[in-house]
């Protein structure tokens, strides 16, 4: 079908009217995919692939908190693909195949075959408001055709939990959603999105994908251990903790910890808690520190920490963090080996920052162990969080800590 089109014409012609072509073309190619990277004050390591620029394109930006001030970047990605869906964060570090960098703009493109795409951006001032951005984000994206939601927020104005039981309380259950939290290295004092008017604060951005050929893949494990006394979470208000056994949560938070304790929030990253419903034997969740109050003597996590919930610390070796991430790419793996064959596969890899701080120099060992599993037409992109966002053992989206989480997209080898 190309050959004839392209032997009718003339050769000043024939490379704009290709790229042309291409993006409008309805052919079965299926998902065409590109990785890129440029250091903080470098260039790219390859030109950009314009040639991937559509309205059925998705394009990801993960890069070092540092860039917020020196916007040019994301300009150009901007305008190099200007039909494309462009999203993106800052983070604790970004993931670029089975690298881990800091200092990088990292960039994926990805353009679909059949699957369209949308985004759409809400300003998010405080975390209170994290119900009613989700179900805007939700009820902006919804059609009887969408299929699923990655969403990247802010990580230090949100409350994780709260933004995903809105998004939840609109969507259908069909819905696969996924995503995570913007971070800010080990500093938690400012983060940021991408979106499509440029980089911005204070904001929760949604993509949305429609069509029935779109094969997503998901899957999030830890590897961390609990340890210690069991507690009961006797006053907590949304995502703040103040009290645990009637005691003020800050001051056993200092005895666990001791000469770590002056190091926090950043050394709670080390120590997250587990909780779980009194009478709930399911799998628990993980949730870490965001920020602590020392007049309240509370703690704001990433996530709800409901009262009379049971709460107990954790800790990990690298090992058993690297064995989590494995686990995640073989759930990914099964979700959608049987539905795709020899077709590019695009991996989204969100881990928390704690893990990272776990691992140290070993930290590639888990990216690694991803791409050991997954299909070997990968490619791989992300970032090292401050939450991740993904269905639970059960199919219940929700919001993880000191996880690896993936996400992987496809399109069908034989569309339906």
């Amino acid at each position: 079908m190309v050959g004839p089109i392209l032997d009718s014409w003339s050769d000043a012609v024939r490379s704009e009217q290709v790229v042309e072509f291409l993006k409008s073309s309805t052919f079965s190619c299926f998902m065409k995919t590109s990785l890129h990277r440029r250091e903080l004050n470098g260039t790219w390591d390859t030109a950009l692939a314009t040639e991937l620029d559509s309205p059925r394109s998705l394009v990801l930006a993960f890069s070092s908190p540092a860039l917020f001030d020196n916007p040019e970047p994301f300009e150009e990605v901007l305008r190099a693909f200007p039909s494309s869906a462009v999203v993106g964060c800052s983070t604790s570090g970004e993931i670029f195949g089975d690298q881990l960098l800091d200092d990088s703009l990292c960039v994926a493109v990805a353009r679909f075959d059949s699957t369209e795409v949308r985004s759409h951006s809400v300003t998010i001032d405080t975390p209170h408001d994290s119900h009613v951005i989700g179900r805007r984000l939700a009820e902006s994206l919804l059609e009887d055709s969408l299929s699923a939601i990655f969403v990247i927020s802010d990580g230090l104005r949100v409350n994780g939990t709260e933004l995903i039981k809105g998004l939840t309380s609109v969507l259908p259950e069909k819905v696969i959603v996924t995503g995570g939290l913007a971070g800010d290295g080990k500093d938690f004092e400012r983060t940021w999105i991408l979106d499509s008017t440029g980089l911005c604060e204070n904001k929760v951005v949604a993509v949305g994908f429609y069509g029935n050929n779109l094969v997503v893949g998901h899957g999030s494990r830890g590897g961390w251990d609990q340890f210690g006394i069991e507690r009961e979470v006797t006053r907590s208000e949304g995502n703040v903790l103040f009290e645990l056994d009637g005691r003020p949560a800050l001051e056993l938070y200092r005895e666990y910890l001791g000469e770590r304790a002056d190091g926090l929030p950043a050394t709670g990253l080390l120590f997250p808690l587990s909780i779980r419903q009194k009478d709930d034997n399911s799998d628990s969740l993980v949730r870490t520190i965001l920020s602590i109050s020392d007049e309240e003597r509370s703690m704001t996590f990433a996530g709800d920490i409901p009262q009379g919930c049971r709460a107990k610390l954790m800790r990990c070796t690298p090992d058993r963090l690297v064995e989590g991430a494995a686990q995640a790419a073989e759930a990914a793996r099964d979700s959608i080996s049987a539905l795709i064959s020899n077709q590019e596969v695009l991996s989204i890899a969100i881990s928390c920052v704690g893990r990272r701080l776990v691992l140290g120099e070993t930290a590639e060992e888990e990216l690694e162990a991803i791409l050991s599993i997954l299909p070997s037409t990968t490619k791989q992109i992300g970032f090292y969080s401050y939450g991740e966002i993904s269905p639970n053992f059960s199919g219940v989206c929700d919001l993880h800590n000191q996880t690896m989480t993936l996400t992987t997209f496809s399109e069908k080898a034989d569309p339906q």
